[in-house]
């Protein structure tokens, strides 16, 4: 069991407005901002960390919020899509409702593999989808004052990418990373693995034809899978590197330990580990609510400080 994967451990994305991207994901969304922390390659931006109450694998969505002006992404192949989250069934009424409200763009509900699923867009045009999951989901969620547990994300459902041939990535899915087709829908191939119950989908859209996309704001910059500890990461390094794929070191990233690589169909892959966890540096209650630093950044938290526009 040690040596498998598990699923989705977190997304990343780009966005422009810190504040906008905060209160978005914070009050129209309803998760949990459990880590205000800054990009560790570049420590005059952000990191943002929103998820469930504790930070669970599977439900974090993360940000680069590099600021107003910057390039917009283009959706093409090579690049993740879409970002699905799992929602109780009979809740997408009320996120309707709660996109009007709140000018979100979206689309009617509709329905594939047998689950009906609502889809919109972020402030900074990041496509995701809000999906009733046909197999029972009993994560518990994040409440807020106006998103209950009744109608409130669980986490992830899937993700989408987008390739002009699905075989090299698919190849990567199933035998490396244990994933297996469960269905198929025109040119939509639907991969999971049977290690986890949720965040356990990868869907792979064929667009022979499609453009090449580009990452940069309201895009996904990379889509990180959950291994257990250490030893399971340094495991499927050996593995990937055998497969004939230039990959990392492993890379300390304070809240779980890191591998990446590009996938042949050109997606950047993360491989993190569930170790040591989010209330590292403070505790379940204080999540998300103070700037946390890197050692190596201790030194220069005023002028850090300085530079980073106040969200909350």
């Amino acid at each position: 069991m040690e040596n498998t994967l598990l699923g989705l451990h977190h997304i990343t994305a780009i966005a422009g407005d810190a504040k906008r991207n905060f209160d978005f994901y914070s009050n129209v969304l309803g998760l949990r901002f459990i880590k205000k922390t800054v990009n560790f390659d570049d420590p005059g931006t952000y990191h943002f960390y929103f998820g469930d109450e504790v930070g669970s694998a599977g439900t974090i969505l993360t940000f680069f919020p590099w600021g107003e002006g910057i390039q917009q992404g283009r959706k093409g192949s090579g690049m993740a899509t879409e970002i699905g989250y799992s929602v109780p069934k009979g809740s997408l009424g009320f996120w309707q409702e709660r996109f009007e409200k709140y000018n979100v763009i979206y689309n009617k509900p509709a329905e594939k593999f047998g689950e009906k699923y609502l889809t919109f867009l972020d402030p900074d045009g990041l496509k995701l989808e809000l999906i009733e999951s046909k197999s029972e989901d009993n994560r518990k969620a994040w409440e807020t004052d106006e998103v209950t547990a009744n109608v409130a994300t669980k986490g992830f459902h899937n993700i989408t990418l987008t390739l002009n041939n699905i075989k090299p990535t698919a190849a990567i899915l199933t035998e490396i990373f244990g994933y297996k087709l469960i269905d198929q829908d025109v040119n939509r191939y639907r991969y999971a693995t049977d290690t986890v119950e949720n965040a356990a989908i990868v869907d792979l859209v064929e667009l022979p034809q499609e453009h090449r996309g580009h990452v940069a704001n309201g895009s996904v910059h990379h889509v990180a899978f959950r291994v257990k500890d250490d030893a399971s990461l340094m495991y499927f390094r050996e593995k990937i590197e055998q497969y004939g794929l230039s990959i990392t070191p492993q890379i300390d990233r304070q809240y779980f330990h890191s591998l990446y690589f590009r996938e042949p169909g050109g997606v950047l892959f993360e491989l993190a580990t569930e170790n040591p966890g989010f209330t590292v540096d403070e505790t379940l209650e204080e999540l998300g609510k103070n700037l946390k630093l890197p050692a190596q950044y201790e030194s220069s938290r005023d002028k850090i400080e300085a530079h980073l526009v106040k969200i909350n």
